[in-house]
């Protein structure tokens, strides 16, 4: 199980390639499967075995120059590449979850290689050039996390993939609080950049009356106290990141530290006390979302999501049940007026059955044994195809959200 080399599993904040992973990795291993983990060195998920190229995450150099850092996924890569090379004993599949890097680098590997099965957890525009010419030759296959996205991709990654199987989150928390035992304000969980939409969030929880709050990192910097030492250090490198700059300019002259806050990145028992007491997730952005972990984690705790319709996500927000979907600002000041109306109770019952752990595992077990059917046979195959994403997980494991 790859999960690259940016930061640990699970992590601590923000991370929400790494929460799949270990929600995946988990129940994979309590159904009796063998996984040997590939990231950070820092990782703590209990695991069959850990493969590392470096002894901590490289989230925080992520904004230096492509030439600064393209080698740094390299060197992951090739710590995995040796890993299943070398193995005394033959891993059945990789799963990868390194874009691009991960499935060129294990493809390039041929028969040496166990099958691959490559999930993609970005918007696929991003590296149409690499999608648009990489032939897996009959070893290498793609799962999206949702059909949106792949619908997105040039159309040889397409034939490609297998399916789109839609995240998990943990669902065994505590019941949902209702309507009156939570507090005023609204969250925004995911990294404060333009993509997700900060600065819209700040206005339109203003415009509705409602407090805000911001719980993500900025760039590579966790908190305030974090982002306050770097800017005080002259030439520190994170100074420059896109978001960082992007922030200073868009979001930090809208915050007050009482109506609008930001709380840097929260794990664990914070983040689950923020979730659960919120009034709503707000998720207003700017790009075609991908998967939306923070909006399945928000309807698994009960809590009712107002969100652009963009992307997957009216797949995962049933509109006018479990949240509300808006088109502009103005639709989504005048959804968080009416989020009151979402009764908590509903919003966890369809969260747990959707994504539980046991769902996505089952779906995942499917599509490993289709990759090694389909590289034993040496060819392609038709690709498994879906009506929905969520119609794919419900036709393959027809009981396991019951």
């Amino acid at each position: 199980m790859d999960a690259g080399p940016w930061l640990p599993v699970p992590p601590a904040g923000y991370g929400g390639l790494e929460n799949v992973v270990a929600t995946l990795t988990t129940e994979l291993r309590a159904r009796g499967h063998t996984v040997v983990l590939a990231a950070s060195g820092d990782s703590t998920l209990p695991v069959d075995g850990l493969v590392s190229a470096f002894p901590e995450g490289r989230f925080a150099g992520l904004g230096r120059p492509y030439s600064e850092v393209v080698g740094e996924a390299h060197a992951h890569a090739l710590a995995v590449a040796g890993a299943v090379t070398e193995a005394a004993q033959p891993f059945d599949v990789v799963h990868t979850h390194l874009e691009v890097v991960g499935p060129a680098v294990l493809g390039a590997l041929g028969p040496a290689a166990p099958p691959v099965l490559a999930t993609l957890h970005w918007d696929l525009r991003r590296n149409a050039a690499f999608y648009e010419c990489f032939d897996g030759r009959g070893r290498v296959f793609f799962a999206g996390v949702s059909d949106s996205q792949v619908a997105r991709g040039p159309e040889r990654l397409r034939a490609q993939t297998l399916a789109a199987v839609p995240l998990s989150v943990p669902v065994d928390g505590p019941p949902p609080l209702p309507r009156g035992d939570r507090d005023d304000a609204v969250l925004v969980l995911a990294r404060v950049c333009e993509l997700k939409g900060a600065d819209t969030a700040v206005r339109v929880a203003a415009a509705a009356g409602v407090p805000v709050v911001l719980a993500g990192p900025v760039g590579p910097f966790r908190d305030r106290a974090a982002l306050d030492a770097a800017l005080a250090t002259p030439g520190h490198p994170g100074a420059g990141h896109p978001d960082v700059v992007w922030f200073l300019r868009e979001v930090a002259p809208l915050l007050d530290g009482d109506r609008a806050r930001w709380v840097g990145s929260v794990s664990g028992e914070d983040k689950a006390r923020l979730l659960r007491r919120a009034r709503a997730l707000l998720s207003p952005v700017r790009w075609d979302e991908p998967g939306a972990t923070a909006v399945c984690e928000a309807l698994a705790a009960g809590t009712p999501v107002v969100a652009t319709a963009r992307g997957c996500l009216p797949t995962l927000v049933d509109d006018g049940r479990t949240g509300l979907l808006a088109d502009d600002e103005a639709g989504l000041v005048a959804a968080l007026r009416r989020v009151g109306e979402i009764d908590p109770a509903v919003c966890a019952a369809e969260g747990r059955r959707r994504f539980a752990p046991a769902v996505m595992a089952a779906a995942y077990e499917r599509l490993y044994a289709e990759v090694v059917r389909r590289a034993g046979q040496g060819r392609t195959g038709e690709p498994v195809r879906a009506d929905s994403a969520t119609a794919t997980a419900r036709r393959w494991v027809s009981n396991a959200s019951a």
